[in-house]
C-alpha cells in the first residue's frame, strides 16, 4: 500500500502540472498580442468623417476590431494647414504604427513629419500630380492609398452636367492656382468640352478675395465644374454661389449633393475609407507601403439632388434617374 502511494502522488503532481501548463498558454498569448495605434489626420470638423467610418468598418470586416486590435488617435484639423502640421508631428513623436489621411494637405504634412511611419491616404484626386507618389504602381516612399481619379473623371462630370442642363454653353472651372490636381482636371475637361459644345473657362485663384472677385464674372446660363476641396475651400464657396445664384454645378463627391449641390460623379468618401482598409491591414501585418500600388477608387457614384434640379428649372432625364446611385429629395 505504501509503495503504491508515491507513484500516485507523482501522477497527481504531473496532472496538476499539465493543467497549469495548459492554463498558462492563453495568458502568455494574450500578453504578447499586438495592439496597433493608427493616427487619423484629415481636414474634417469632427470624428464622424465618412472616410474614417469606412476605414473602421473595413478593418472590422478584416478581423481587426477597435479596442481589441487597434486604437485610433484622432486629429481633425478643420482645414487648417498649421493644425495638420502639428497633428502630423505629434503622431511622429508618439510613434504610431500608421497614419491614415484624407485629402492632400494632411497627407503632405504626414510625409513631411516622418519618412518611416507608413501612411495610407484617401481623397487624393491624383497622387502623382499632387507630388505624393512618383508612380502609382510603385509608390517608392512610405505612402500609398486610394486615388479619387479627379482628372480622369472630369470629362464624365462635364457630360453629366450637360445632360442635366442642356442649355448651358459656358462652364467655369475655378481652382487654386497652386493645385496641380485641379489644374490637371481643368485641362482634361477642356479637351472634352469641345465635343460637348461647351466653352470651358479655367480660372486659377490664389486667395479667397481673388476668388470672390472672379466669381462675379459668372452669369445666369453658365455652370460650374467644382474642384476637390483644398486650402481655400473653393468647393464650398462654389456651392454657396450655385445655390444663391441658381447656377448649375457638378461636384466631385455626393457629400456636396447632400448639402444642396445639383449633381456629382466620383468616389464615395465612405467607400474610399472602406477600400483603404485592405491596405492598412496588409501594412499592419507586415507589408511595406512602397510594395502596395496606389489604387483607383473602386466605387464611383452618380448623385442628383432632385429638389435643387426643380429649383433650377431642370428636368432630370429618365436615363439619369435610372443611373443615379443617390437621389436626394
Amino acid at each position: 500500500m505504501r509503495g503504491c502511494a508515491v507513484p500516485q502522488r507523482a501522477r497527481r503532481r504531473g496532472v496538476l502540472a499539465l493543467v497549469a501548463s495548459l492554463a498558462a498558454r492563453p495568458a502568455r498569448a494574450l500578453s504578447t498580442a499586438r495592439s496597433y495605434r493608427i493616427g487619423i489626420l484629415n481636414e474634417a470638423l469632427a470624428a464622424n468623417h465618412p472616410a474614417v467610418a469606412g476605414l473602421k468598418a473595413g478593418l472590422r470586416e478584416l478581423g481587426l476590431a477597435e479596442g481589441r486590435d487597434i486604437a485610433f488617435e484622432n486629429r481633425f484639423t478643420q482645414g487648417d494647414p498649421l493644425a495638420a502640421r502639428d497633428g502630423a508631428v505629434a503622431f511622429a513623436k508618439a510613434g504610431v504604427d500608421l497614419i491614415f489621411t484624407s485629402n492632400e494637405e494632411p497627407t503632405r504634412q504626414a510625409m513631411a513629419a516622418s519618412s518611416s511611419i507608413p501612411i495610407v491616404f484617401t481623397l487624393v484626386g491624383d497622387p502623382v500630380a499632387a507630388g505624393i507618389v512618383g508612380k502609382l504602381a510603385t509608390p517608392a516612399g512610405n505612402a500609398t492609398g486610394v486615388s479619387s481619379l479627379t482628372p480622369e473623371l472630369a470629362p464624365k462630370r462635364l457630360e453629366l452636367l450637360k445632360t442635366l442642363a442642356p442649355r448651358v454653353r459656358r462652364v467655369w472651372a475655378f481652382h487654386e492656382a497652386d493645385d496641380r490636381v485641379s489644374t490637371a482636371a481643368a485641362a482634361s475637361a477642356t479637351a472634352a468640352a469641345a465635343q460637348l459644345n461647351l466653352q470651358l473657362v479655367a480660372r486659377p485663384v490664389a486667395t479667397r478675395d481673388e476668388l470672390a472677385r472672379a466669381v462675379k464674372d459668372v452669369r445666369r446660363g453658365d455652370a460650374l465644374l467644382v474642384p476637390d476641396r483644398g486650402r481655400l475651400d473653393v468647393s464650398g464657396a462654389l456651392l454657396d454661389l450655385s445655390l444663391a445664384s441658381r447656377i448649375p454645378a457638378v461636384f466631385t463627391a455626393s457629400f456636396y449633393v447632400g448639402y444642396g449641390g445639383l449633381t456629382s460623379y466620383g468616389a464615395d468618401y465612405y467607400a474610399e475609407g472602406f477600400q483603404a482598409a485592405r491596405q492598412v491591414a496588409r501594412i499592419l501585418r507586415g507589408a511595406r507601403p512602397q510594395d502596395l500600388p496606389v489604387e483607383g477608387a473602386d466605387k464611383l457614384d452618380v448623385a442628383v439632388n432632385l429638389k435643387t434640379a426643380a429649383d433650377l428649372g431642370l428636368t432630370v432625364p429618365r436615363k439619369i434617374l435610372l443611373r443615379a446611385d443617390t437621389l436626394r429629395r
